[in-house]
């Protein structure tokens, strides 16, 4: 039976329960009520007590619970039928044994690798371990991974190789305004996490400095002291234009680089080979732009390089991030308090999502799937044997690739590719090409709408679970209200597949339950939760990873210490007495820059970016439903500079065709000239004829397997006028 602890027990209707924001990796903290109105389900309120937004909220959080409405939300199962080809309602017992019956007749036709399981950063802690462990031993597969490999995955290996451990911040957002100069590197905070955005503004109110870097002149980039607009794709260039300066200015921290670092004789030769005036020229950022960067970054006693998706998301996305790595322990900002790199993760357990499980090279605890004693304790945390479980198998955007071919079957959890994923049609095709695809969502996505069978599942605000923010914060969103009547939890979805597949124990509907799991599969990894408790995590506002219990015996979860954590204090701050390589040092990485995969040619001659919009969310799959999000931001556009849309002879407003070697996408213009005069700009959040990610182009970087999202070459074409 479920354990009712007072931390899992929903409040009282008027009492407000303090909960989390259901989308961006800040996990904004916020109080729920009953509705004042009768149309409405529950109210948020503000939650002043929590440290990371102290009570701000954007608009997607403050009309979070518009998505519970009925009226938007599915409430019960579907299933398609053979006589109308229409997804129609059915009961659970039909929709779970039609799923549990599919799966075993693939794997039974053509193998265990022939089923696919594709999950979501949005999915608590608790749901990803489940959803690995579901993968891995009831279904036995190796094709897994999850649509957090296209949010920070080639920041996370940048992360290993120089520090040898990936946590998005290593350090609380609170040190960032006492840092002397932060160098934001292709993040628009002002609209992507809003409530973030104080942080920089109370570092200009003490005296530091921002340098901005990103093509468009964004509400970010107005903050800035300096803002540099780079071409797309020359992030990398950029970063070892800056290093080539501080070396030959003679502003290298050599005290900092001889006893904490190893490698930097191999990656100084590098960086060598990018003079300024080269880089000038790669980039279009004006020499004296450069020289000022470095001035402010070297003349600050304290410095942060902070980065998103602009550097990450291209084939080549984990060297540029570790170039700005190099920048930062050249200059001694690393590894000392209110300095380092960090990464703003996107989605809303991004972090937490790949530590435990969902990702297709990592088991529990961040630990590796290849690694002999990895294997060996999770598979004992398990009942299972080590040799039962798969390897590694496929990258997100390979496992999608793959459907339909050596992939016949899928199950799918909270992820939308057919408007998230590069490459759009493509996927959309093969999607469309499996033998059976299965769905669990809130809302009947563009994903969903192909399924075979689509099963309602709970939301943020109708079940407890953890989840990871970009500090690496573990937090607990509580259950406020109950949700509709025919609509289960994820963990009740996998306990009754894995029983259907012959697997009736070993799959808790408890969320709290699984989370003793989790922390006894992670303890001794990387991202050791094993010392924080539901408990610990409400009375402190929530603990910050790694934070081990050495008390813990991992066979039981009888002990004390499974019930309250232990007395480890967590970890706000990594890396500040040693790094987590076998050495204690962190590792310089020569880079060398590279063009992107794909340059403009005669056919293609523009720059085509992505990013999104305030009003909206990822796909889009849940804002789009909110009314007063859609007024704000009711569909795409293609933003164009001036002089592109004179020689384009393009009227604001007129509808734009972008061509690129993927496909066409059609939006209205919008003419600005905070976008540089060989770029175009598209957010992703629509799907249908003004769809981006049906021009991305899907080359990977080698190394993390990202998506070159962030890049690619498109022309622009007049379409006829309404």
């Amino acid at each position: 039976m479920p354990r009712t602890s007072p931390t899992l027990s929903p409040a009282p209707p008027s009492t407000p329960t303090p909960t989390h924001c259901p989308y961006c990796a800040l996990q904004c903290g916020m109080n729920l009520r009953a509705a004042a109105q009768v149309s409405d389900v529950v109210e948020v309120v503000e939650r002043t007590d929590f440290p990371v937004n102290r009570g701000a909220l954007c608009g997607k959080g403050r009309t979070a619970p518009a998505v519970l409405s009925s009226r938007v939300r599915l409430t019960e199962p579907l299933v398609r039928r053979p006589a109308t080809g229409r997804l129609e309602p059915a009961t659970w017992e039909e929709a779970l044994s039609k799923i549990a019956e599919e799966l075993g007749r693939t794997q039974e036709a053509y193998g265990r690798d022939a089923v696919g399981v594709f999950g979501g950063g949005g999915l608590t802690n608790e749901k990803a371990y489940a959803l690995g462990k579901f993968a891995r031993v009831v279904l036995s597969t190796s094709q897994i991974d999850y649509n957090g490999r296209f949010c920070m995955s080639s920041a996370a290996a940048a992360h290993q190789k120089a520090f040898g451990l990936d946590r998005g911040l290593p350090f609380p957002l609170e040190d960032i305004p006492r840092t002397g100069c932060v160098i934001l590197v292709g993040s628009n905070l002002a609209e992507t996490m809003p409530p973030a955005l104080r942080y920089l503004t109370e570092l200009k109110e003490n005296g530091g400095k921002l340098i901005v870097v990103d093509p468009r002149r964004t509400r970010t980039a107005e903050q800035a002291d300096l803002h540099l607009a780079p071409r797309p794709g020359t992030d990398l260039a950029l970063a070892l234009g800056l290093l080539h300066i501080v070396v030959a200015e003679g502003r290298t921290d050599d005290a900092f680089i001889r006893d904490r670092t190893t490698g930097w004789e191999e990656a100084r030769s590098a960086a060598m080979g990018h003079w300024p005036e080269l880089v000038e020229r790669l980039t279009g950022v004006p020499l004296p732009q450069l020289r000022d960067a470095v001035r402010m970054f070297c003349d600050a006693g304290t410095g942060m390089v902070l980065t998103a998706r602009g550097p990450e998301q291209q084939s080549k996305g984990t060297d540029t991030v570790g170039a700005w790595i190099n920048l930062c322990l050249a200059t001694g900002h690393a590894g000392r308090p209110h300095s380092g790199y960090g990464c703003l993760t996107g989605q809303g357990n991004g972090q937490g999502g790949r530590e435990h499980g969902q990702k297709a090279d990592q088991l529990p605890g961040y630990r590796k799937l290849t690694d002999p004693a990895a294997r060996e304790h999770v598979a004992g945390v398990w009942g299972v044997d080590p040799d039962s479980l798969p390897g590694p198998g496929r990258s997100a955007y390979e496992l999608l690739d793959a459907l339909g071919g050596d992939i016949k079957s899928l199950l799918l959890m909270g992820s939308n590719p057919v408007v998230s994923a590069p490459r759009a049609a493509h996927i959309e095709e093969r999607l469309r090409s499996l033998d059976f695809l299965a769905v669990a969502d809130v809302v009947l996505s563009e994903t969903a709408a192909l399924a075979d069978v689509v099963l309602p599942v709970t939301q943020w605000a109708e079940e407890t679970g953890t989840t990871t923010n970009l500090e690496g914060r573990v937090l607990l969103r509580r259950k406020a209200i109950d949700p509709p009547p025919g609509v289960r939890t994820d963990l009740e979805v996998m306990h009754a597949l894995a029983a259907l597949l012959g697997h009736e124990k070993g799959f808790p509907v408890d969320p709290e339950e699984v989370f003793d799991e989790l922390r006894r599969a992670s303890a001794g990894g990387p991202a050791d939760y094993s010392g924080i408790s539901y408990r610990r995590i409400a009375e402190e506002d929530g603990v910050f990873w790694p934070c081990p219990d050495t008390t813990m015996d991992t066979a039981t979860t009888t002990d004390t210490a499974t019930a309250t954590g232990g007395d480890h204090p967590g970890t706000p701050r990594l890396f500040l007495d040693r790094f987590a390589t076998e050495d204690g040092r962190a590792r310089f990485v020569p880079v060398v820059h590279r063009p992107a995969a794909e340059e403009p040619d005669a056919e293609y001659p523009l720059l085509l970016t992505t990013g999104r919009v305030v009003a909206q969310y990822q796909s889009g799959a849940q804002t789009r439903r909110v009314d007063e999000l859609n007024a704000a931001a009711p569909g795409p556009f293609v933003e164009l500079h001036p002089r592109l849309a004179q020689r384009l002879d393009v009227s604001e407003g007129d509808r734009l065709a972008v061509v690129s070697r993927r496909g066409r996408a059609v939006a209205p213009a919008r003419i600005t000239d905070s976008i540089r005069s060989d770029t175009i700009f598209m957010p992703f959040h629509w799907p249908g004829e003004g769809r981006a990610n049906t021009l991305t182009n899907p080359a990977l970087d080698p190394t993390s397997r990202m998506p070159e999202f962030k890049v690619c070459a498109v022309r622009v074409e007049r379409e006829p006028q309404d």
